[in-house]
């Protein structure tokens, strides 16, 4: 089953008897959560991995922030790994329970009722010299920007087999709906409500006004390439990760995973009141 049919929000029962819990590095005040959670847990009887992943997990927890989730959305997504994430300082938009809510979050684990979400993550391969190498995955946004060149980009792009336009801009933003609130929304790009199952288009710093965010349904397949005749390079990145070069010979394809991320969230805060909290919706 793709992540495309899967329904967006699930209550789940688990079954714990093995839990990973992943933390910031180098950060003291997540190490030290990250032993008490595992003390909790071990009392139980559960099994706990630190800083390590393990394909029979049966469920991930995360002490850190968005950035600590996301390097390890992949992995976990692959496994269809259950993932809690916990903040270790302003609230997160992944990692949305506080440090105060940790313990009630692995209450909650323990007592094996919890209700996830089916985050939509891409896919980006890119073809050089018509061979595509190891494939790279998103639960946020995959991004071509200018790298260390001082001029413009031109990215011909495709949706399926139809052209869509040629961006001059400083670079291109692909983005799923859970990375609506991230570089996409810096760069004028719209919010999307997480369970809508598109992929966002977005330019940065357009050289045209006419050049605007574009909204594509979930099963397309992007394709962009640098305009020929070009002698300078892009740079790929991935969730914040820099993967690839790019040469005016060089396509990017773009499309849905065929997994998905699966985000336990908290049954006491909605998708908006994160918004109005990280956003300060409503505040003066």
């Amino acid at each position: 089953m793709t992540q495309l049919s899967e329904a967006f929000r699930t209550n789940l029962t688990l079954s714990l008897r093995h839990a990973g819990i992943v933390l910031k590095k180098n950060y003291s005040p997540a190490a030290e959560l990250a032993q008490k959670i595992a003390k909790k847990l071990a009392k139980h009887g559960i099994a706990v991995t630190i800083d390590g992943f393990s394909d029979d997990l049966d469920v991930l927890i995360v002490v850190g922030g968005d950035g600590t989730l996301l390097h390890v959305a992949d992995q976990a997504a692959r496994y269809s790994v259950p993932v809690l994430g916990i903040n270790m300082g302003y609230l997160g938009f992944l990692t949305e329970r506080t440090e105060e809510e940790a313990f009630a979050a692995v209450d909650e684990l323990i007592a094996g009722a919890v209700t996830i979400e089916n985050r939509m993550m891409l896919k980006a391969s890119l073809n050089k010299d018509g061979k595509t190498g190891n494939s790279r995955y998103a639960l946020n946004d995959v991004v071509i920007n200018k790298g260390t060149t001082d001029r413009v980009l031109e990215l011909s792009t495709r949706a399926d087999q139809e052209y869509i336009t040629t961006y001059k801009a400083d670079g291109l933003i692909f983005s799923t709906p859970t990375g609506s609130t991230a570089y996409n929304l810096s760069a004028g790009g719209p919010l999307v409500y997480p369970g809508v199952a598109t992929m966002l288009v977005t330019p940065i710093c357009p050289f045209m006004l006419g050049s605007r965010p574009m909204l594509l349904p979930a099963h397309s397949r992007l394709r962009t390439y640098l305009e020929a005749g070009r002698s300078y390079k892009a740079q790929i990145i991935v969730d914040g990760q820099p993967v690839w070069d790019m040469d005016e010979k060089d396509t990017l394809e773009i499309e849905a995973a065929k997994h998905c991320l699966r985000l336990i969230i908290s049954p006491d805060r909605d998708y908006f009141a994160i918004l109005r909290n990280k956003l300060h919706w409503g505040m003066r």
